[in-house]
């Protein structure tokens, strides 16, 4: 069965430690469900659930697709980039035409920032213990 009979788009996005798998549904009603709650039960704040719907906006088909996303890992703000950047590619997949406006908008790019990890020596990454002269 191919993804075409199924209306089924998968995209897969990351942001820090976050990894979030996201099957999108063509002809839906705009419902979007994650680890099994709906978008505003599981994310904290209206940003933050606006941050991760965004690519939907973006191309005005907020209402014709049902997503189910799997996340794990990561805070709820690095979760809903995550989910943003597999809404995004399951998009283009459905869609190339999509690419363009998505990829203006910035919803196709990784954020490949990182945190830093604590070096030996020394409080944290980047803080020293306090420089005592005499």
């Amino acid at each position: 069965m191919t993804t075409e009979t199924t209306n089924l788009f998968l995209g897969t996005g990351r942001r820090k430690r976050a990894s979030a798998r996201v099957r999108l549904f063509a002809n839906g009603s705009g419902k979007i469900t994650i680890n099994g709650k709906t978008i505003e039960d599981y994310l904290p704040g209206e940003n933050i659930v606006r941050a991760a719907e965004a690519p939907l906006h973006t191309v005005n088909k907020k209402s014709e697709f049902d997503a189910i996303v799997s996340v794990q890992g990561g805070g709820p703000h690095g979760q809903a980039t995550a989910i943003a950047l597999g809404i995004a590619r399951a998009l283009e997949k459905f869609d190339g035409e999509l690419r363009g406006d998505l990829k203006r908008a910035g919803h196709l790019m990784r954020d490949p920032r990182r945190r830093e990890r604590k070096k030996a020596g020394q409080p944290g990454a980047r803080k020293r213990f306090q420089f005592s002269k005499r």
